[in-house]
């Protein structure tokens, strides 16, 4: 194994190094239920309340979702996909100078679920977690590029393991209670990996990047449970998804649009330079939202992930990427931009060139 020192002293000046994709994949669970076998567990579990039929693919157009197998945790399909991604790339667990496991999901409150991962794949490098709900890939992106960057390390996999679905509610007393949990019907289950390189002296990488919060709206979508904020929390809504829809959409658009877009004005680009655009997908309406007016997106641009595969977290931006790369909207050389939304709620835009 190559001394981290002599690895630092080699590599140019921090103003010439950039954080290159060198690779992109995920890997969704065999288990794949579709939405009327999911309303009928529902109301199998739930003697006083019936989902309406059809309902949830009509409001979010999600027709089926992945769910991890009982025996499989969050690190197993982060460690499924980075083991295909190291394959794929002809990398060896040595040659990996940082791992970050990038999620919403945790296998358990400590260790840090990145030694579990590093653990499974054979790595012997530094590795900690990163996590911002569904903007937790976006924000290890911009991690990346800042410790590339600054000569720390060359080459840096960010894996990501996302199990939403097990916060979802299948015993439902009542409407209201439905209605609360009602997005979390289209949470789906999927592990991502990306491998980052230095490079010197290139036109390629991460070009920029751009976050917002509005922290005071967090309490609009949160899963009240495995923290100090809720000991000992029993009952039915232990450990489910809550979400005031009408709340979380308005603060997330209006940081998008007021906060993060202004990006692309100071890298001088426009929607029409970009080969591909990546959305956090939760409901095909709100990508309307997102992609009218000032950002000026087309549905041709896109990747539509959400109706086969679902909300599957973090792990969204990576799939819709990898997507893109494999039916070949995107080659090597396109401009592409991926856009996060999460639960804080925060936003964020990164554009990278391949």
């Amino acid at each position: 194994m190559s001394n981290p020192r002599s690895v630092i002293a080699s590599l140019p000046p921090v103003s010439e190094l950039r954080a290159c994709l060198t690779g992109v994949t995920a890997h969704l669970p065999e288990r794949w239920v579709p939405m009327a076998e999911r309303e009928a567990q529902i109301a199998a579990a739930s003697p006083d309340f019936v989902p309406p039929p059809g309902l949830i693919t009509q409001l979010t157009g999600v027709e089926g979702v992945h769910l991890i197998a009982d025996d499989q945790q969050a690190s197993d399909l982060a460690a499924s996909a980075a083991r295909k991604l190291l394959a794929e790339c002809g990398t060896r667990p040595e040659d990996i100078d940082l791992m970050m496991f990038a999620a919403a999901s945790q296998d358990m409150l400590e260790p840090a679920t990145s030694h579990i991962v590093a653990a499974k794949l054979g790595l012997n490098c530094p590795v900690f977690d990163v996590k911002n709900a569904c903007n937790s890939v976006l924000n290890a992106i911009e991690l990346t590029q800042a410790l590339i960057a600054s000569g720390r390390y060359r080459r840096v996999l960010i894996a990501c393991g996302e199990a939403p679905s097990l916060t979802s509610p299948l015993c439902v007393p009542d409407a209201a209670s439905f209605v609360r949990a009602f997005p979390s019907y289209g949470f789906s289950d999927a592990g991502a990996a990306m491998l980052w390189t230095a490079e010197e002296g290139t036109d390629r990488g991460v070009l920029g990047s751009r976050f917002a919060a509005e922290s005071t709206a967090w309490a609009s979508a949160s899963v009240p449970f495995g923290g100090t904020a809720r000991r000992g929390q029993t009952g039915v809504d232990a450990g489910h998804f809550r979400m005031d829809s009408t709340r979380m959409r308005e603060s997330m658009n209006t940081l998008f649009h007021t906060r993060v877009l202004s990006l692309l004005d100071e890298l001088g680009l426009t929607a029409a330079d970009f080969a591909f655009v990546g959305i956090h997908q939760v409901a095909l309406a709100d990508l309307d939202a997102v992609c009218g007016g000032d950002f000026g997106v087309s549905r041709e641009q896109l990747v539509l992930t959400l109706p086969r595969h679902g909300n599957v977290a973090s792990a969204s931006l990576p799939l819709q990427l990898s997507r893109a790369l494999e039916s070949g909207l995107a080659h090597p050389g396109d401009l592409v931009a991926l856009t996060g939304l999460a639960a804080g709620s925060s936003a964020g835009l990164t554009v990278i060139r391949l």
